[in-house]
């Protein structure tokens, strides 16, 4: 091969120009026709938006009058592809505020771009576009939304965060839920901060380490008496020290895509995490920070707003006098005091294993956080002489935490041990049962905590099976409409959830959205049995008409014998899949469908029986058709037997599902005799 040095010297002035003209369009506010032109993502052409560039900085600066604070700046550049987009023109940042320190959001920046008769016009967000919201006692909400937003706009935006919570910093994503085309973090702390870092998801991550000098420099003042007069003296010194620095310097981020059947997407993003292990100043002593759940537990029950309050009962005496008799079992005192408390408590919909209002003014009030509703309930059931205790959780929009915080927890539920066995309660749900609880609280595992501060580590995952039967008589004519009578029985989280989403509505509206959801299925005689009965099925039952149901092609009639039941689309879509597939909780559905052909026509070609089993029994699927003179009996039963099943087994899992939906897709024919 022939080495040319002049070929070399253009190649290589070739890529410095094109570098700097990349880095140039990196600039605030350098947005470039090529990007306003631009009608899709290249690798994905299904994002509704895509980052351009997004940088990432956060350090350490110290304050003459505070000391250290974090301060993180953040610039970033999104093109809006469609409509659908138009979401990611709004930008939120939680801020929070203890007692005496606040985080604050400041230098704000922001434009729309827009190309119009082939030229940039470019539009400000004013004041009137932020907005300032107090979401908890302890949580802020900066959120500004950008102006003149069309299809094909790109917005850019820059905005400050500073934070005198130095010993906690929060996690930082690495992915996004649309592509991210090119982005670079940093990170730089001071040698006195020596943090652990973690990273999740499943992204391959390169970091480059290094240090660079770092300098403090602050002002002291003395005074002296000089002959009467008062002399000021101001002197400036400075200190040196070495900041530790990481970058992540990535191009073409894919996006995080929302899945069926996953707890919480945020649980797999790509991040890092940085844990404070220690501080130590010159001179000082070492400040461990490093922690463990003991610890973390241990704290948290000390605090005057859970520990105290579970030691409370005088405010609730004589009401608990008066529900328990005297004579009841253990079981049925837990079952009293849940219903009580339930009834009498509303949420306010606010979270934390922290009372806000306290429990004793909360019971007045019958209002209440999570802390304030279950931490009364635990100490309710205490004081009735069963063997309760707290339970702290992260819900699933909190994720699984990465290492021992107090961050990790935001939730709290009661528990009971009875026979050996630990009951979960949560009265912060009219539909809550034992043992049945708000999806939100369904997240891996809690710690129980009980008075010594000891704590055992409890499943969250429910083990029961959640049922629903489903019984049809039906008669088909041979138009292919179907007239039938159906009954639909929903036991354990099926029956919670049904009550939840049916006291959204009224009966009629819920009916119609029935009657939509089943392809113009006209609904009569309805009735509804055990809509507050807690612990027994809530039974659905009614008439139904509905056309269309067969194909009539000559002589002979098409139908599925499950009709509008049948599951038609395979939820899983993807080649491969890195996380969980969450069920939330064990499921069984059941068919027993009676079909009375039209007078005039035979059977002629069914389906074939089958048994489906996955390996492990995670999960099974049979289905059987049956002839008996004029009627088709049809029996179907679908369970998955695990809440979670594992990633290893998800290809397994999408061939049981698409088998289970080709052979409910498969129809019967019936001729003309």
């Amino acid at each position: 091969m022939n080495f040319s040095p002049k070929r070399a010297l253009v190649v290589v002035l070739f890529l410095c120009c094109t570098n700097l003209t990349f880095g140039q369009n990196f600039k605030f506010g350098k947005v470039s026709l090529e990007e306003l032109k631009e009608e899709k993502n290249q690798d994905d052409s299904s994002a509704v938006a895509s980052v351009l560039y997004r940088k990432y900085h956060l350090k350490f600066k110290y304050l003459d009058d505070i000391g250290f604070v974090v301060e993180t700046r953040v610039h970033e550049r999104v093109k809006l592809y469609s409509k659908d987009g138009f979401d990611y023109a709004t930008v939120s940042q939680k801020l929070y505020n203890s007692e005496s320190k606040h985080e604050s959001l400041t230098g704000i920046k922001a434009f729309t771009y827009n190309l119009v008769n082939g030229k940039i016009e470019k539009h400000k967000l004013q004041k009137s576009g932020i907005f300032s919201t107090e979401l908890s006692k302890f949580y802020d909400e900066e959120k500004f939304t950008l102006p003149n937003v069309k299809e094909g706009s790109v917005i850019e935006y820059e905005y400050l965060v500073q934070s005198p919570f130095y010993y906690s910093i929060d996690e930082i994503p690495l992915q996004y839920d649309i592509p991210i085309k090119h982005q670079e973090v940093s990170i730089e702390t001071p040698e006195y901060f020596v943090f652990k870092p973690s990273q999740k998801g499943y992204l391959t991550l390169n970091p480059r380490y290094g240090s660079k000098p770092g300098k403090i420099s602050f002002t002291s003042k003395t005074r002296s008496d000089n002959n009467g007069a008062l002399n000021t003296n101001y002197s400036t010194q400075s200190i040196d020290y070495k900041i530790s620095t990481t970058e992540y310097v990535m191009e073409n981020v894919p996006a995080l895509r929302e899945e069926p059947y996953v707890n919480h997407m945020d649980n797999y993003r790509s991040a890092v995490n940085y844990e404070l292990s220690y501080v130590q100043f010159p001179q000082s002593t070492r400040e461990d920070y490093t922690t463990t759940w003991a610890k973390v537990v241990k704290t948290i029950y000390e605090s005057d707003r859970f520990g105290k309050q579970l030691k409370r009962s005088r405010y609730y005496q004589d009401d608990l006098a008066t529900i328990l008799d005297t004579h009841i079992t253990d079981m049925e005192k837990m079952v009293t005091i849940f219903q009580y408390v339930k009834e009498r408590m509303n949420w306010n919909d606010y979270l934390g294993y922290y009372s806000d209002k306290g429990v004793e003014k909360a019971f007045k009030e019958k209002s209440g956080n999570i802390a304030d509703i279950n931490l009364m309930l635990t100490s309710m059931l205490s004081h009735a002489g069963l063997k309760a205790n707290p339970v702290l959780v992260s819900t699933r929009d909190n994720g699984v935490p990465m290492f021992p915080t107090m961050e990790g927890f935001n939730y709290v539920i009661a528990s009971v041990e009875l026979d050996d066995t630990i009951i979960l309660l949560d009265a912060t749900n009219k539909y809550a049962e034992p043992n049945i609880l708000p999806s939100r609280a369904l997240n891996w595992f809690g710690k129980l905590v009980k008075k010594d501060h000891s704590f055992t580590t409890v499943s969250l995952s429910p083990q029961k099976t959640s049922d629903i039967d489903v019984v049809m008589n039906i008669t088909l004519d041979e138009n292919g409409t179907i007239n039938g009578k159906c009954r639909n029985t929903h036991s354990s989280y099926h029956a919670y959830s049904f009550r939840n989403h049916f006291a959204t509505q009224e009966e009629e509206q819920y009916l119609e959205n029935l009657e939509n959801k089943n392809n113009g299925m006209e609904i009569s005689n309805y009735t509804l049995k055990n809509k507050m009965e807690m612990g027994k099925p809530v039974i659905e039952s009614f008439d139904f008409t509905m056309d269309g149901q067969a194909d009539v092609i000559g002589d002979n009639i098409y139908f599925q014998p499950l009709f509008h039941k049948a599951t038609t689309e395979n939820p899983f879509k993807l080649e491969e899949r890195n996380y969980p597939i969450d069920f939330v909780y064990p499921i069984q559905e059941r068919f027993k469908i009676n079909i009375l052909i039209p007078e005039g026509y035979q059977l002629t070609s069914k389906p074939n029986n089958t048994n489906l089993v996955m390996d492990e029994k995670m999960g099974s699927f049979s289905y059987a058709v049956a002839a008996n003179g004029k009627y088709l009996q049809v029996a179907v039963r679908f369970s998955i037997n695990q809440a979670i099943i594992g990633a290893d087994h998800y290809l397994q899992l999408k061939e049981f599902f698409k088998m289970a939906i080709e052979k409910q897709t498969e129809k019967i024919v019936l001729s003309r005799i």
